[in-house]
């Protein structure tokens, strides 16, 4: 039988953690199970239950308190996720037991790890060995989205991140809620970029010269020729989590989540219906 995975991934202090809280209470709501593992080693609150975490096996505490090893915060990090990759039969007695395989894995939000270490596509590889179907949730504060240039950034590293991983891909622009009404006007522009008059905008050949307004030029022509960034907002304060649930359903669209399922006898509707569940 297949199982399903979402990596969630993005930069520090993006929102990841709270994406996997509200996706949880969300398929909660809807009779749907879902478990959550925290690979972050360097995290030290949650709001969400977990399967499993990373620090019963390693934390970037214990390893920064190493006399011997010596690593600052960075360093520490990257050598917990690379000693995770040593030990993956402690990930694979985690999971072996679960019935409902529709696991959510909350990243740490180094972006080297999936820039150039190659740490993030082993584990992709070897939860593809355990037959996961996964997808990629790339995380990103909209508060740091709705300027030109702060966006452009944000689109080069979700790219790269899909690039690394090669999976099924997915952008979050997350804490919309958190925007002003004028930042909330200028987000759809942002959803769905012509990367061109962006760059325009933001770095016009008389300023910056024309070599560098041709390389520009030649970046948003990729990105907009081959559709390769898009992002999809969150806004958790909403009644009905309608971009939340947007969301879940691009991402079980793209990781074929239910297409193995039985169908329900009309007997199983009515009853859930009469639970006030239909």
């Amino acid at each position: 039988m297949p199982r399903y995975g979402q990596l969630v991934v993005g930069p520090a202090g993006s929102g990841k953690s709270t994406y996997c809280h509200n996706l949880q209470q969300h398929c909660e709501e809807m009779r749907r199970t879902v478990h959550v593992v925290n690979l972050d080693p360097a995290a030290e609150h949650f709001k969400y239950s977990m399967l499993a975490d990373i620090r019963e096996l390693i934390s970037v505490e214990d390893v920064m308190e190493d006399p011997d090893l010596k690593f600052g915060p960075n360093g520490g990090l990257i050598f917990c996720m690379e000693y995770l990759a040593e030990n993956m039969d402690w990930l694979f007695e985690q999971l072996d037991d679960i019935e409902d395989d529709y696991i959510i894995f909350d990243c740490p939000g180094q972006i080297e790890l999936y820039t150039h270490i190659p740490v993030m596509r082993r584990l992709v590889d070897t939860l593809q060995k355990w037959n996961f179907h996964l997808c990629a949730i790339f995380c990103i504060d909209s508060q740091f989205m709705v300027e030109s240039s702060k966006f452009i950034s944000g689109v080069l590293s979700a790219l790269s991140t899909m690039v690394t991983l090669e999976i099924a891909h997915v952008n979050v622009m997350t804490k919309v809620d958190l925007l002003s009404k004028k930042s909330k006007k200028q987000l759809e522009r942002y959803l769905e970029p012509d990367m061109i008059t962006l760059l325009n905008e933001e770095f016009n050949e008389k300023k910056h010269g024309s070599r560098f307004h041709k390389m520009n030029s030649l970046m948003a022509q990729m990105v907009d020729d081959y559709g390769l960034v898009c992002f999809m907002p969150l806004d958790i304060s909403e009644d009905d989590n309608s971009s939340l649930n947007d969301i879940l359903l691009q991402v079980d669209i793209a990781i074929q989540y239910g297409e193995d399922l039985e169908p329900k006898e009309p007997r199983e509707i009515e009853e859930e219906q009469d639970e006030g569940y239909g």
